[in-house]
């Protein structure tokens, strides 16, 4: 049983964090980023061509995680791969304990630095996630037998602040009946959004279904809120926050206030187990966000020596 699973069947507030993209540099390149906040999380997340740009790729860095003593989540994206290549690169990880895996569709390649670039989409995310818990269960989607199979913690992702909004709940129950048993949310700056999913979510029993992790965004500038509005499908950001950080003496620290508002109020959400924090290399945050929060160093929640009160 990987580390998130334990957590997360313990009962315990659960943390990851998303790992910068890695181009070069070898193991030093990826413990530079995580030594920041490894502390911290129980688990952190290999993103698989975010953005639909190159990188390294997300089974090598999830490896190069393990090594360094991090749990990783190791995210697949379907839009890159058929079936096969899919099934390998579980059954590969699987290989080296990697055990969590979170399965995306990717974001189109015309968003991405190479917008030529044929798309696969052999399977979807939905699919894929029932392809990984058929190996899971010791059985590739041909049928031939895995063994002994392979233990996997499975996670998928949702979109809470994008339309169709009465979609989105809907849509994680296919998933979780697909095999997901954690759901990282998409970056949501508007906390009414997020209000109405979890509580849809918590009326369906979506929560009981998954451990569900609204992400928090840690950036600089009222710049980079901007561009995020502007340039990154399914993000929105309100317009008086941009405006909020444009005011400010120092703008950097008032993203900081806005990300430790926002992660208050998703804690206080019912139905939230835990917070998926993205930092965009500004990884001194995570740590600095945990103290502001009261939220001791995983050492100690995993002591049983914290316990924060559930909203129900």
């Amino acid at each position: 049983m990987s580390r998130l699973e334990h957590a997360i069947q313990a009962g315990r507030l659960v943390l990851t964090a998303e790992l910068p993209s890695v181009d070069g540099g070898g193991l030093e390149a990826v413990r530079r980023h995580l030594v920041r906040f490894a502390d911290w999380v129980d688990a952190a997340n290999v993103t698989d061509n975010p953005a639909a740009v190159a990188h390294a790729s997300s089974i090598a860095v999830a490896i190069a995680l393990a090594q360094l003593g991090m749990e990783p989540v190791m995210q697949l994206v379907s839009r890159d791969r058929n079936r096969l290549a899919l099934e390998a690169e579980i059954v590969g990880a699987a290989l080296h304990g990697i055990e969590n895996i979170s399965s995306l569709s990717g974001a189109d390649v015309s968003a991405g630095a190479e917008p030529d670039a044929r798309r696969v989409f052999d399977l979807d995310s939905t699919q894929l996630l029932v392809t990984a818990r058929a190996i899971s269960q010791g059985c590739y989607l041909s049928g031939r037998r895995i063994e002994p199979p392979p233990h996997l913690f499975l996670g998928a992702v949702e979109n809470p602040g994008a339309p169709p909004y009465d979609y989105r709940v809907d849509r994680a129950l296919k998933k979780a009946r697909a095999g997901a048993q954690f759901l990282q949310l998409q970056i949501t700056f508007d906390h009414g959004r997020l209000r109405a999913f979890m509580a849809e979510a918590v009326a369906k029993g979506l929560d009981k279904q998954v451990a569900i992790m609204p992400s928090i965004c840690l950036l600089r500038s009222a710049r980079a809120l901007r561009f995020m509005d502007e340039n990154v499908p399914g993000i929105s950001v309100p317009q008086e926050l941009v405006q909020r950080c444009e005011r400010a003496p120092s703008p950097d620290e008032e993203c900081f206030e806005i990300a430790c508002e926002q992660a208050e109020k998703a804690l206080g959400l019912p139905g939230v187990r835990g917070l998926h924090l993205i930092s965009f290399r500004r990884d001194d945050a995570i740590g600095r966000l945990c103290e502001r929060l009261g939220i001791p160093k995983r050492v100690e929640r995993e002591a049983g020596e914290y316990r924060r009160d559930i909203a129900v």
